[in-house]
């Protein structure tokens, strides 16, 4: 692999976290990521198969990622997917592979999974109660999201964490359960806030619980919060209970983290984002299949990451009047601007 020095963009951030999806489909229809009655998938011939997914980020390696995240979608839903995790965990210079999923399909890819180099799983677990989950996801799957938490822990990843995006009104009497449920388990988890990005076309201000109203919840039934050191670029603040309990919030939407942000996402069809507010990417999937070569395509990925500026997330947040991010008919246009498209 060629050497050479990673670029930093025009804020001084370097390239080091790459969210690769796999598919734009769901098996879940979560009400703040997927609320419309039907959606403008990507057509198939679109999307890469995974010889080009490796070479694409063989040259992102190069520009400096050594950490990975593999997203959709349900990324589980993509076929044959451990041999595109075992493809990438082989790579020279990938340090880390990492996975995003709602864990309903995890107890029969899980072993496979983690056989193929897999090193952490996330799982998105909004509520505890099988009603309110059909509601929030449109499916009565909390079981079999429960049980691939439950079969994520036997296997022995190095990492398994469960993501929470709270809700105010919805599910934000359940900070303290979910916080619970995780301790029990030696879980860390993480509570997001709700955001105006992609497909949350009914995001509304007001909904939102702010990191500093989930930690005066939880330091009112816990004790206190400590925050722990950043070691990282992580999204996540971490905070210890005096439990010894760890548990994080990502506050994208009202402390956004845009100084120390090292990652971007390439979509299912091969679409680059630097940032997830982008309204347009980069066609590396038509520069790959017109012959561009290695050398091209990582001095393309080096050239736009070098000019990069964005701040999208700090910039929404001085947006006087803030509603959601994109319409449904701007969606429809442009299927690329969905959450579920381009990896969250």
């Amino acid at each position: 692999m060629v050497t050479q020095v990673p670029p930093v963009d025009r804020l001084g951030r370097p390239q080091r976290s790459l969210r690769v999806s796999v598919t734009d489909r769901c098996n879940l229809r979560c009400a703040y990521c997927m609320p419309e009655a039907d959606y403008v998938w990507l057509p198939k011939s679109d999307i890469l198969s995974f010889d080009e997914t490796v070479r694409l980020v063989e040259r992102f390696v190069e520009n400096g990622v050594d950490r990975l995240r593999i997203t959709g979608g349900e990324p589980l839903l993509r076929q044959d997917l451990p041999v595109l995790v075992r493809m990438l965990a082989e790579r020279d210079g990938v340090r880390d592979v990492a996975l995003t999923t709602n864990g309903i399909l995890l107890p029969r890819l899980g072993a496979p999974l983690r056989a193929a180099g897999l090193r952490r799983v996330t799982i998105s677990l909004d509520t505890l109660r099988r009603e309110r989950f059909r509601a929030l996801t449109g499916r009565d799957d909390l079981e079999r999201t429960l049980a691939g938490i439950e079969h994520a822990l036997a296997l022995g990843f190095e990492s398994v964490k469960v993501n929470s995006v709270v809700l105010r009104g919805t599910n934000d009497d359940e900070i303290a359960d979910l916080l619970a449920f995780a301790g029990r388990r030696g879980i860390e988890l993480r509570f997001i806030e709700y955001m105006d990005v992609g497909g949350a076309t009914r995001w509304e201000h007001s909904r939102v619980v702010p990191r500093a109203e989930i930690l005066a919840r939880i330091t009112e039934l816990f004790g206190p919060a400590v925050p722990v050191a950043k070691t990282d670029a992580a999204p996540a603040d971490r905070f210890v209970l005096e439990s010894g309990q760890t548990f994080g919030v990502i506050s994208s939407t009202t402390a956004p983290f845009c100084a120390s942000c090292d990652r971007s996402r390439v979509t299912a069809d091969g679409m680059w984002f630097t940032c997830l507010y982008a309204r347009r990417g980069v066609n590396l999937r038509d520069a790959l299949r017109a012959g561009a070569s290695d050398e091209e395509l990582r001095a393309l990925i080096a050239r736009v990451w070098s000019g990069r500026t964005d701040r999208g997330a700090e910039e929404r947040l001085a947006t006087a009047q803030r509603a959601a991010y994109a319409p449904s008919t701007d969606l429809r246009r442009d299927p690329h601007l969905e959450m579920h498209t381009r990896g969250g």
